[in-house]
């Protein structure tokens, strides 16, 4: 080989040697950049981790203070609504003869004084009634008669204003406590002397405002508590509820259709047995069975009367009164509810306490017990035409039993019991409610008409009805009501229930017998009454109310 073959081939083996060498250094070179920008990468990914592990720290503390707020926002735990009612009456009425029974039991307390004290003779019971009726002059009495001729009464216009705040608290989880305040006064006075004649009134539940009527019955402008009530929902995670405290026992279906008011779902009455503010208890069950949409039970209990503390060596002679009840919804849809409710009352009083009016009356004796039991359907036919209508028809019945006491009234018997005058006796009563309203959605127009009849010795416990002459649904005879409402189409504000809307109506009533919502005394027919028949209230014959509205609700 040649001296320059051999250089060659040298330059060749270090060319081979050197040039791997080479391009190792470059790819360490290459690997020693890719880790230096992937650490400078992890590096930035940890700022940027960090980063986002402040932020959600920051968000989890903001979510916990929104939730916080949120739960001490009053929008949150509680509701508040109400309305306002401006209302125009103008009332006519006819009344039978009869013997004003206050002046009756005034007359004859003192011709019992004054032969008690020598100074007139003695007397028979029936000629001493007949003297306190005829009046007259007796040694030195000159007694007032009691007689009084037929005669027509009326007032020609009635203004009353009525005010209620509703609120509902969460208190905790299930729990609420409900309540609603009532203001409902005359225009001009502060008490309900407009719904009576001097000392006379035209029925027992308009003769004075007592417990479970105030805020119902026209009274002064202090705002009463009518309801207040808590409930437990939810019991054991079962569709259980317990509610305890002054009951919304006022104001029943199918009665809201009339006031324009959503129906009073469970919680509520049939209006033809109960319209009283009662203190009480309910436990309910609403199962979910898919034969029957809506069913619940509920049992019911009521203080009407409290009797004071008793002495045990004498006793006072007065129990409580109170009312069971049992309610039973075998059915409700939107389209559809049929409902049967049972009461008895225990222990009925003689009188309630009269806060107001001309009877000087407060519970002394026990008179005896009462049953009622209802059937109640209602429900809804849409497209009926251009409108919807609502309908409903309720049927009651009464049973009373009286135990043989009476009223004593200016120290005197007054032979009433209950339900009786002399003999006591066992009665059945019944009564009937019908109508409908119909809605017109696109003139925002609602027609509704009503109709019910009470028998003889049908007794109902409705005096807190929104009525001026006497409740209607405890007339015995009938009554006919005709409405219209007209709501203004304004975008509700306050709630998706708030409304303003006029209302114009007409009642006829026809009394066929006495005693009208009392329980106080046999009934007498009005056409066989005359001015010797003793009557604690002046006997209405005939009585009609045209009556507007304009009312607010929020």
């Amino acid at each position: 080989m040649s001296k320059l073959a051999r250089v060659v081939l040298v330059a060749f083996a270090m060319i081979a040697f050197v040039l791997p060498l080479r391009a190792k250094a470059d790819e360490q070179d290459d690997l020693k950049q890719k880790i230096e920008q992937m650490s400078r990468e992890l590096e930035a990914l940890k700022s940027q981790v960090k980063q986002n592990e402040e932020q959600t720290k920051k968000i989890e503390e903001l979510e916990q203070q929104i939730a916080t707020t949120e739960r001490k926002s009053l929008g949150r735990w509680l509701t508040i609504g109400g309305d306002y009612r401006f209302r125009f009456d103008s009332l006519q009425g006819d009344v039978a003869p009869y013997a004003d029974g206050m002046t009756v039991f005034g007359n004859a307390s003192q011709l019992v004084s004054a032969m008690m004290s020598g100074a007139i003779p003695p007397m028979d019971q029936q000629s001493l009634f007949g003297a306190a009726i005829m009046g007259g002059t007796y040694g030195p009495l000159t007694l007032q008669s009691a007689m009084q001729n037929a005669y027509d009464v009326s007032n020609d216009s009635l203004y009353t204003n009525r005010f209620g705040l509703n609120l509902k608290a969460k208190a905790t989880e299930d729990v609420s406590v409900t309540a609603r305040l009532l203001m409902y006064k005359v225009a001009g006075g502060q008490d309900d002397r407009a719904l009576q004649s001097g000392n006379t009134a035209y029925s027992f539940d308009r003769a004075g405002i007592f417990d479970g009527t105030i805020g119902h019955v026209p009274g002064d402008s202090k705002l009463a508590v009518d309801r207040a009530y808590a409930t437990w929902n939810n019991i054991g995670g079962q569709p259980i509820w317990f509610s305890i405290g002054r009951r919304p026992s006022t104001g029943g279906a199918p009665g809201h259709l009339r006031q324009d008011l959503p129906a009073p779902g469970v919680s509520g009455v049939p209006a033809l047995l109960v319209d009283y503010a009662f203190d009480g208890v309910s436990l309910g069950w609403a199962p979910e069975i898919e034969s029957l949409p809506g069913a619940s039970a509920k049992l019911c209990y009521g203080r009407g009367y409290q009797t004071e503390i008793q002495r045990d060596d004498i006793g006072n002679g007065l129990d409580n009164t109170d009312m069971i009840g049992l309610d039973l919804v075998a059915y409700e849809t939107d389209r559809f509810r049929a409902q049967f409710q049972y009461n008895r009352g225990m222990d009925i009083f003689d009188a309630p306490i009269m806060l107001s009016g001309p009877f000087p009356l407060a519970p002394a004796t026990n008179i005896g017990d009462i049953d009622w039991e209802s059937l109640d359907f209602m429900g809804m036919a849409k497209n009926v035409g251009p409108g919807n209508l609502n309908w409903f028809v309720s049927a009651g019945f009464s049973q009373t039993h009286p135990n043989g006491n009476t009223l004593q009234f200016a120290g005197l018997d007054s032979g009433y019991g209950l339900l009786f005058s002399g003999m006591p006796e066992d009665t059945n009563g019944w009564a009937i409610y019908a109508g409908g309203r119909y809605d017109l959605p696109s003139s925002n127009t609602k027609i509704g008409f009503e109709y019910n009849h009470g028998s003889e010795n049908w007794i109902t416990f409705t005096p807190a009805a929104d009525d001026m002459w006497t409740a209607k649904l405890g007339v015995r005879g009938d009554v006919y009501e005709t409405y219209l409402i007209k709501e203004l189409a304004l975008k509700p504000i306050s709630s998706y229930l708030s409304k303003a809307f006029f209302k114009f109506g007409y009642q006829y009533y026809s009394f066929d017998y006495t005693g009208s919502n009392s329980w106080l005394g046999a009934p007498i027919k009005i056409d066989s009454l005359n001015n010797m028949t003793p009557q604690l209230t002046a006997p209405l014959k005939k009585a009609q109310d045209f009556y507007a509205t304009f009312e607010v609700h929020f």
